[in-house]
């Protein structure tokens, strides 16, 4: 008996995105379905390339298909991926997919390095990614990715517009590319909020999947601006474990909560959660407290993204600008780039 469309998809439709709480057919994840006799060939097309579940939801449409069509039969699944766009209220940062804003109370909290590491992640894990530093004051990607370059201007629909520079596979842009290193940047509120708006707006950031905002700590012009300009998928909010920092983090999920700015927070991620000396990975020493982030996502009803690690891989990488550090250092980032990721697909896909 030969193998047909109908029956395929008609088991595929027992497969459930675990997330979503929909079969992959319903979702409309299942494209390019071939048959040739006892072969079965098609795409499953997940929401982001940084899914967490990829392979399990690979092996469970595998399975399916044998089970509840031909025991026979040879499945082949390609993995691939669409990014869903976010909804937009204007036409600023068109050409991105999701933007994602990573924000603290204070400074001091490792935020910028969150950053980087997120952005690095979703590029390791097949998504294009952009990388825009908006802390004006204290601008941190050109000496995380030691790039001290001006970014190039193009003509672009007749407007002249800035080129992002490209470093290990990430799209970057800082304020710090267009000043000496150590050059302090003197400007009032109403300059910094100015220089944000042309990042947003007058630069060519080409087709991304992700932008990852850099903010500057603490509440004022820069996050107003992103909040009434940008348009935000959502925020992560970057602590560590002391009550000091817990403190400054409320602060800013506060102030994204405010009905006047109302943006959604895609989760907390704890920053320097233990350290794991280099003689000992196995071990952790929790030495800045344990459990604050998790504390703090619980007490505002929001997701807890993960912990990250102290480790001397991530700050030599961060001093050095070398992030070719090997995958046993960087799971940590790859796990936070799926959660963050995972929330986002939750927020987009309209069921």
């Amino acid at each position: 008996m030969s193998i047909t469309q109908e029956a395929v998809l008609k088991a595929l439709s027992h497969v459930d995105d675990p997330d979503l709480h929909k079969d992959v057919v319903t979702l409309g994840m299942i494209e390019n379905l071939n048959i040739d006799g006892l072969t079965v060939a098609f795409d499953l097309v997940l929401t982001t390339p940084a899914c967490p579940m990829k392979d399990a939801m690979v092996s469970a449409c595998k399975n399916a298909v044998v089970y509840m069509v031909d025991q026979n039969a040879e499945v082949h699944v390609n993995a691939t991926s669409r990014v869903v766009q976010n909804e937009r209220t204007s036409d600023t940062l068109s050409g991105v997919k999701q933007v994602i804003a990573v924000a603290s109370g204070k400074g001091g909290v490792g935020k910028s390095t969150v950053s980087a590491t997120l952005a690095l992640a979703l590029s390791k894990l097949g998504a294009k990614v952009g990388l825009l530093d908006a802390d004006i004051y204290g601008p941190s990607i050109p000496t995380l990715f030691k790039v001290h370059q001006a970014p190039e201007m193009v003509e672009i629909n007749g407007k002249n517009v800035m080129k992002p520079i490209e470093s290990h596979g990430l799209k970057l842009l800082s304020i710090g590319f267009m000043t000496a290193p150590g050059q302090a940047v003197v400007w009032r509120g109403p300059m910094i909020s100015s220089a944000f708006r042309q990042f947003l707006n007058d630069v060519d950031w080409g087709e991304l999947d992700y932008l990852v905002i850099d903010l500057p700590p603490g509440t004022g012009d820069v996050q107003i601006t992103l909040a009434q300009q940008a348009p935000l998928s959502g925020i992560v909010v970057v602590t560590t474990p002391q009550e000091m920092a817990l403190t400054d983090a409320r602060r800013a999920i506060d102030m994204f909560q405010l009905d006047s700015i109302a943006k959604p927070i895609l989760g907390v991620v704890e920053n320097m959660s233990y350290f794991v000396p280099d003689d000992e990975p196995t071990k952790k020493y929790h030495i800045f407290g344990e459990g604050g982030g998790q504390k703090l996502a619980s007490e505002f009803g929001i997701p807890f993204l993960g912990e990250l690690p102290l480790r001397t891989g991530i700050g030599l990488a961060a001093d050095q600008g070398n992030w070719d550090f090997d995958l046993e250092i960087m799971k940590p980032y790859l796990a936070l780039a799926g959660e963050v990721a995972r929330q986002i697909s939750l927020k987009s896909v309209s069921l």
